[in-house]
């Protein structure tokens, strides 16, 4: 079984953010895998799929961002899901946008949602997909990735939305982690 939760915030006014690539992201995986978002549980939203024999749960957490291990810890735990099984997708402010960095496990560096993951998780030992969004940009740090994402931005982002999408979508498939980071890692 695996989990993967896309990190973002729930109300409609941050939809087109910086801060929720991570559900923008699940939103591309669930499409592809042919699953809807229709079940609200251990505060998420969550579509259910099987895919090559495994039941795969996407979810996007409903309690902001920098609470998002609230809900991330009750389905572990409601799923037992194992850590190698657990993929998190989200914003990353020290990439450049349009890179993607996969990771097996690592720390939460800056992110606050990630932080609040790792603590109530425990550890740090679980696959993460970090979406680059850096920019120069004259705005302080919290009105920007809660600012709205422009069309040119649009046309960067997209792309590697979708090859993250794609990457977590080989991976519940089956494909190791080694791999996945190989054929999915974008460097800017």
């Amino acid at each position: 079984m695996y989990l993967v939760v896309g990190l973002g915030n729930p109300d409609k006014k941050y939809l087109n953010t910086f801060h929720n690539m991570g559900f923008l992201c699940v939103d591309k995986l669930a499409q592809k895998l042919g699953a809807t978002f229709s079940k609200g549980e251990c505060k998420s939203v969550t579509a259910h799929t099987i895919v090559n024999g495994q039941k795969v749960i996407i979810a996007k957490p409903v309690t902001y961002m920098n609470l998002s291990g609230e809900a991330l810890v009750e389905l572990v735990n409601k799923y037992k899901i194992e850590k190698g099984n657990l993929v998190v997708v989200y914003d990353d402010i020290d990439i450049p946008m349009g890179a993607l960095r996969i990771r097996k496990e690592g720390s939460a560096g800056t992110h606050n949602g990630m932080r609040n993951i790792v603590k109530l998780l425990g550890t740090e030992n679980f696959v993460r997909f970090r979406v680059g969004i850096k920019k120069e940009t004259p705005m302080a740090l919290v009105d920007f990735v809660l600012s709205q994402i422009t069309a040119d931005d649009h046309a960067i982002l997209d792309d590697v939305l979708q090859n993250a999408a794609d990457g977590i979508a080989e991976f519940v498939n089956g494909t190791d982690i080694d791999v996945v980071m190989q054929h999915h890692n974008i460097k800017k």
